[in-house]
């Protein structure tokens, strides 16, 4: 029975939505953070680099066709895995949404777009969280934007998982066509 007078109901309202919104945020887990991820992606490297993310509109089109998704790179962090001076490839972080919350990870890529590897960086929802096994992220080992990179074609799903695993899938096509397309040709 909901208390009688307006203020009391307020409070009661209010103490009903809380534990919903701590609960969200309940599932969230950080596992690497972005310069973790880096050396894990190119342990060898002595120097992560920033690049300036740079994209002409022509690129950026050309990318969202060949991904068939829009193309935002408002979380895209770019950097250049170096040692002695020498490129050993590029690592980009980006979030993507799973069902509700976002999903931050690396991508490591070798100078000439192939995949090296994917790391996650967090996972915030509730269920899916074995996207971030190895098994599952190796599957995007040895691949490039030629790929296609696809769920239920070459990357399996995880039941249960099926937005967290195809949004994941999706962002990494988009960063796999921008390394061919840009980094790999020189941009």
């Amino acid at each position: 029975m909901l208390p009688r007078s307006p203020a009391s109901r307020a409070c009661f309202v209010c103490a009903a939505a809380v534990p919903a919104l701590v609960s969200a945020s309940a599932f969230a887990t950080t596992y690497l953070s972005a310069a973790q991820a880096e050396q894990a992606l190119f342990p060898d490297a002595t120097a992560f680099v920033a690049k300036p993310l740079a994209l002409t509109p022509e690129q950026s089109r050309a990318i969202a066709a060949q991904a068939q998704t829009p193309l935002q790179t408002a979380f895209w962090k770019v950097f250049a895995a170096t040692s002695n001076g020498r490129v050993l490839g590029y690592v980009i972080t980006d979030s993507v949404i799973g069902k509700f919350d976002l999903i931050d990870y690396a991508v490591g890529v070798a100078p000439d777009g192939t995949i090296r590897g994917v790391e996650i960086l967090a996972y915030r929802e509730a269920h899916g969280g074995e996207v971030r096994t190895p098994a599952w992220r190796s599957q995007f080992v040895g691949k490039n934007a030629k790929a296609p990179l696809s769920v239920g074609v070459d990357i399996a799903n995880i039941s249960g998982a099926t937005l967290s695993c195809t949004h994941l899938t999706d962002g990494i096509r988009r960063i796999a066509d921008y390394a061919t397309r840009v980094l790999a040709a020189g941009g």
